[in-house]
């Protein structure tokens, strides 16, 4: 059999059958991009995570980034990382809000910036703590500097974390 056309370059590249395409990302790599959600309703899930963290005695981080960002991804998997769980857990919750792309002027949930005596976020991510009387405990400066997440490391994270948790 003879193919003409583009039949030879659509087989090499794999779109002329799905079993010759790439699969389907599955297991880690699937739910790796789910941490900041789109779908959900930002401001009723930051107001029950502020509710739920208070009730619960915990400093709540509310963390706006975005998926698409290397360095929210980050920060977002040092935050749900065993680790995590196992040692912080018990004094800190968390909130995930998506945060688009602001500095493209296609930002998320910027309605929710106020509260946090944010006008507009440069950059993502930004983490605030809230502690449980819902007074922001880390400053400004210190929130919106997150952008670099992913060169700080886990162990930055943690430490800030551990000296959060001292104030």
């Amino acid at each position: 059999m003879r193919l003409t056309g583009l039949a030879p370059l659509l087989l090499a590249l794999g779109a002329a059958s799905p079993a010759l395409s790439a699969p389907a990302p599955s297991g880690a790599a699937a739910t790796e991009t789910a941490y900041y959600p789109a779908s959900i309703d930002a401001g009723a899930t930051l107001d029950a995570a502020l509710a739920a963290a208070a009730r619960e005695g915990k400093t709540l981080l509310v963390v706006f980034g975005a998926d698409w960002c290397h360095d929210s991804r980050s920060l977002a998997r040092v935050l749900t990382s065993e680790r995590f769980r196992r040692d912080y857990a018990a004094r800190y919750a968390l909130v995930f809000i998506d945060a688009g792309k602001p500095q493209t002027g296609q930002g998320h949930n910027e309605s929710l910036l106020p509260r946090f005596g944010v006008e507009r976020l440069k950059g993502t991510p930004a983490m605030f703590a809230l502690g449980p009387d819902g007074r922001q405990r880390n400053s400004r400066k210190d929130a919106l500097s997150w952008r670099n997440a992913d060169s700080r490391g886990e162990t930055a994270v943690f430490i800030w974390l551990d000296k959060l948790k001292s104030q």
